[in-house]
């Protein structure tokens, strides 16, 4: 690695004294020097629905952009500035042709000018740049910033048929079902206001004979009552429960 690093170096030295064809071969020699940094930028981005040979051309492309626009004046290492610059090529590359689930388009605007942008500021800083200093170079919020970094991920969707490494199980087999209790959900919500405005006498009554299956026999020994004042107790709360949603879903609906 020093030892690329060096030649890199000392190649930036002779196209600081050349020009013409000079030059450009020296450039070439940079270029071919580093191309196992691009190679590497590019393997990152395998598997994501575009094929590893485009994302090495991809990459390359990056690499000449680099070695062209690099500054050695500024005394930073040449890797410093050519890793993001190939790594915003190839996050061009995906914004343009790759996505599978398109964000917004604010966002993909913001990506855009990120990938403007991150080449100039890793040479500034000497390093890559963090999300905090996209945000002040672009005067943007940092909530934002981390918003078109996190939308990379919109390339290609995991397959569901994607085994989980736990015996034969795939992605699929994660995947919830319909809860059965949902179309009731509502009604119990409804049901547990009313019920907050029982005896617990009454309550326990529900219970016995909505819950507990029992016949208004069994329900009348346990409380202490004859069968027949099972059946008007019971009749009386039914009622007392229906006006009681009624009313409350009244009151609930939109206004006049």
């Amino acid at each position: 690695m020093e030892d690329r690093r060096e030649a890199t170096a000392r190649l930036f030295d002779l196209v600081r004294q050349t020009d013409g064809d000079d030059r450009v071969r020296h450039e070439d020699e940079i270029i071919r020097l580093n191309m196992v940094v691009a190679r590497d930028c590019a393997r990152r981005y395998r598997g994501r629905g575009i094929a590893a040979d485009d994302l090495e051309q991809v990459a390359y492309l990056g690499l000449v952009k680099a070695v062209r626009g690099f500054d050695p004046d500024r005394g930073f290492d040449f890797l410093s500035f050519a890793v993001p610059t190939v790594r915003g090529e190839l996050r061009r590359h995906f914004r343009d042709l790759g996505w599978a689930l398109r964000p917004p388009r604010s966002i993909q605007e913001l990506q855009t000018r990120m990938l403007a942008a991150e080449g100039d500021l890793a040479q500034q800083l000497g390093r890559s740049p963090r999300p905090s200093d996209f945000a002040r170079h672009l005067d943007v919020d940092l909530e934002h910033v981390l918003d078109a970094l996190g939308a990379s991920g919109c390339f290609a969707p995991a397959s569901l048929d994607v085994p989980t490494g736990e015996g034969d199980s795939v992605l699929a087999d994660r995947l919830g079902g319909l809860d059965p209790a949902f179309d009731t959900a509502e009604a119990r919500v409804t049901l547990a206001a009313v019920m907050r405005g029982l005896t617990p006498r009454e309550r326990r009554i529900l219970e016995l004979r909505f819950f507990g299956g029992r016949t208004q026999a069994e329900i009348g020994a346990d409380i202490g009552v004859t069968q027949m004042q099972v059946s008007r107790l019971l009749n009386r709360i039914l009622a007392r429960m229906r006006d009681k949603m009624m009313a409350d879903t009244a009151s609930s609906g939109p206004a006049a």
